[in-house]
C-alpha cells in the first residue's frame, strides 16, 4: 500500500454538535443512541443510564423529535447540517492558504473519521475550531476528547476553547440584530436563550453560564441597550433536575402576563440554525408567549453563513495558526 504524501497546508476543522442523517424515528434514535451515550452529556453509571435510555427514553423520544424534525427538514439535510456545511465553504473561501473541512461531535460527518483522515493526510498543522461561542464540559470539552483520542501526544493539532467576547464576533451578532430591526422594527424587550446546562455543573465550576451573561453583555454593550431593555433566559432543559435559570419557556409566560406584546429573540450560543431555533425558539416558544398574552415573538436568525460570520471564524483560526506554528 502506497502511503501518500504528506500535504504542506495547515487544515481548519469547523466542529458542530451534530444531526441525524434523516428525520425518521431510525435515523433519530441512532443519533440520539450516540449524543446521549457521550459521559460528558450524562454522567450516570453505563449499567443505570443505558436501561433507561434504551428502554424508556429512545423508543418514546425517537418518533417525537422526528416529527420536530420533519417540521424544519431542508433540501440537503437539516438546518444545522445544511447551514454547517455552507459556513464551511464560505470560510475556506476566506482561507485560501488552508484545507478547511468539517465535522460533528454526533452523526455525520464523523468527528473521529474526519481527525483521522486530516492526520494521515500529514497536514503540518490541524486547528480545531468547535462552533461554540461559549465552553462546556458537556460540549467543548467533549469535541477536546476525541481530538485527544486521535492525535495524543501529536503536536500538530490544537483547540480552540471558545470565542464568546471576541470583539468581531460580538460586533457581527449586534450588526445582525440591528439589521432585524431595520426590516421588522424593534421589540419592547431583547430576550438571548442560550442552550441550559444542569444547575450542579455549574456549581462543580463549569464556565458555561458565566460565559452566556458575558457575551450577551458585550453585545447589550454594542447595541447601546439600558440593561433592563435586555434578558437573558436558558432553553432545551431535559429531565427532572434544576436547569440553568431562568427558563426561556417560564420567563415568556411571564412576560407575556406583565403585558409585554412585542419580543424580540436571539440565541447567540449557536452558530447556525437548528432544531432548537427554529422549531422551539421561533414556533413552540412563540406560542408560549402567544398564550400568555404576547402578541409576537420575533426570532433573530443565527449567524448561519453571513459573510461576515465567515470572516469572523476565518480570523479566528488563522490566529490560532500563527499562534501554533
Amino acid at each position: 500500500m502506497n502511503t501518500p504524501a504528506p500535504t504542506s497546508v495547515p487544515a481548519v476543522v469547523l466542529v458542530n454538535l451534530g444531526t441525524p442523517d434523516a428525520p425518521t424515528p431510525k435515523a433519530v434514535r441512532r443519533y440520539l443512541a450516540e449524543f446521549l451515550h457521550d459521559h460528558r452529556v450524562v454522567a450516570l453509571t453505563r449499567w443505570l443510564w443505558c436501561p433507561i435510555l434504551h428502554f424508556v427514553i429512545l423508543p418514546f423520544r425517537s418518533p417525537r423529535v422526528a416529527k420536530l424534525y420533519a417540521g424544519v427538514w431542508m433540501d440537503g439535510g437539516s438546518p444545522l447540517a445544511v447551514h454547517t456545511a455552507r459556513l464551511t465553504e464560505a470560510v475556506q473561501r476566506e482561507m485560501p492558504e488552508a484545507r478547511v473541512v468539517h465535522a460533528m461531535r454526533y452523526g455525520n460527518p464523523s468527528l473521529r473519521t474526519v481527525l483521522e483522515e486530516l492526520r494521515d493526510a500529514g497536514h503540518p498543522q490541524v486547528q480545531v475550531l468547535p462552533l461554540y461561542p461559549q465552553y462546556s464540559t458537556t460540549t467543548t470539552a467533549s469535541v477536546g476528547d476525541i481530538v485527544n483520542a486521535v492525535f495524543g501526544a501529536d503536536g500538530r493539532a490544537r483547540m480552540r476553547a471558545d470565542y464568546h467576547v471576541d470583539p468581531a464576533w460580538v460586533e457581527a451578532v449586534a450588526a445582525s440584530i440591528r439589521a432585524h430591526w431595520a426590516v421588522h422594527g424593534r421589540g419592547e424587550r431583547l430576550l438571548f436563550s442560550f442552550h441550559g446546562i444542569p444547575q450542579r455543573l455549574a456549581d462543580a465550576g463549569d464556565p458555561y453560564p458565566q460565559q452566556c451573561r458575558a457575551g450577551a453583555d458585550a453585545i447589550v454593550r454594542a447595541l447601546g441597550l439600558r440593561e433592563d431593555e435586555a434578558l437573558l433566559t436558558f432553553q432545551s432543559r431535559f429531565g427532572r433536575e434544576p436547569w440553568l435559570q431562568p427558563y426561556t419557556d417560564e420567563t415568556l409566560k411571564a412576560l407575556g402576563g406583565e403585558g409585554v406584546r412585542t419580543l424580540d429573540v436571539v440565541c447567540p450560543g449557536f452558530a447556525v440554525d437548528c432544531l432548537e431555533t427554529l422549531e422551539e425558539i421561533a414556533l413552540q416558544n412563540a406560542e408560549i408567549f402567544h398564550e400568555h398574552g404576547g402578541q409576537a415573538l420575533r426570532y433573530i436568525p443565527c449567524l448561519n453563513d453571513a459573510p461576515v460570520h465567515a470572516q469572523v471564524l476565518a480570523a479566528l483560526a488563522r490566529r490560532d495558526l500563527e499562534a501554533g506554528a
